[in-house]
């Protein structure tokens, strides 16, 4: 069984895109959906600098988009990709592309619902300066208690051995100046504290424009990162997707919820790279592969044949 994930901001990197543009028809996929964003994310994924695809409105649609685009150079009519039986799953922003490829959601009101979300989540992060860093390593129950003595959230348990801790900057520095027992603390490079109570002004606008798109039932089994649960209806997966930008992301449970579904390949889609990390600790056995150029996509047609029943 296959499983295709997608990942979620921190993930890009400065000029990603480019090898993709040299692929018929991604120029203008790209254009059509950086319009719809409001962004130029033709330029922001080949030319932009990291501190600009940093900013959260920016960083968002162009992580959906690329994913969308990787999907398509993968499986050119959707039908193929339903023709897989594959599971479905994104982390944090990486859902609502996950949403897309399973049909509850378009193309086009993905990257559309994405650009508020973005803009919300970067308005609600100039409230309070606030962070992200990754806690590597370390007693799992240490490291929660270690957290909860700073005031941050564990906002993002990803299993193998990850958690993401969020908070303001000051909490956040004070983690790094005593962090847990044999453990790591690494800011990630986010503009705010996602998926935490700072994020609660940021659901208000992304309910207001989910309100105007009417879901479909996912075609393919899509995983949902709040709880791991497979999620069977529409309306249910477009609330989700709501309530995930101030809730914890429990990817663990995703990962456990695949094995437990018989997963033998995962494929991550561009930006690539983090979550087939992860599934390497965490999902012994289970084949991966990052999708980051379309150099890979000969090894990713092959997985996809070798892991399909």
């Amino acid at each position: 069984m296959l499983a295709i994930v997608c990942p979620g901001q921190g993930s890009q990197t400065p000029g990603f895109l480019t090898p993709w543009l040299e692929l018929d028809g991604v120029r203008e996929q790209l254009t059509a959906l950086g319009q719809a964003a409001g962004h130029d994310l033709v330029a922001h994924g080949t030319e932009s600098d990291a501190e600009t695809i940093k900013d959260t409105a920016v960083a968002q649609p162009l992580i959906v988009a690329a994913g969308l685009v990787t999907a398509s150079a993968l499986f050119p009519a959707r039908e193929q990709l339903d023709a897989t039986g594959a599971v479905l799953a994104g982390h944090s922003v990486g859902e609502l592309t996950a949403a897309a490829l399973a049909g509850v959601v378009t193309d086009e009101q993905a990257i559309s619902l994405v650009a508020t979300r973005g803009r919300a989540m970067a308005k609600a992060s100039a409230v309070t300066p606030t962070g992200m860093a990754a806690v590597l390593g370390g007693d799992p129950d240490e490291v929660l208690a270690a957290l909860e003595a700073k005031g941050l959230t564990p906002a993002n348990v990803n299993g193998g051995g990850q958690v993401v801790a969020a908070g303001t900057l000051e909490q956040i520095e004070a983690l790094q100046g005593e962090p847990p027992a044999k453990a790591r603390v690494i800011p990630l490079q986010v503009a705010g504290a996602f998926h935490t109570s700072h994020m609660s002004p940021a659901v208000e606008s992304l309910a207001a424009a989910a309100a105007d798109v009417t879901p479909s039932q996912p075609r393919l089994r899509l995983l949902s990162n709040a709880d791991g649960a497979v999620v069977t209806d529409g309306a249910d997966a477009l609330q989700r997707l709501v309530r995930q930008v101030s809730n914890p992301v429990r990817w663990d449970r995703c990962m456990e919820t695949m094995l437990a579904l018989g997963v033998t390949g995962l494929i991550e889609l561009a930006p690539a790279g983090t979550l087939v990390g992860l599934a390497k600790r965490a999902m012994k056995g289970v084949e991966t592969l990052a999708v980051k150029t379309p150099d890979d996509l000969d090894a990713a047609r092959t997985l996809v044949q070798t892991h399909t029943a």
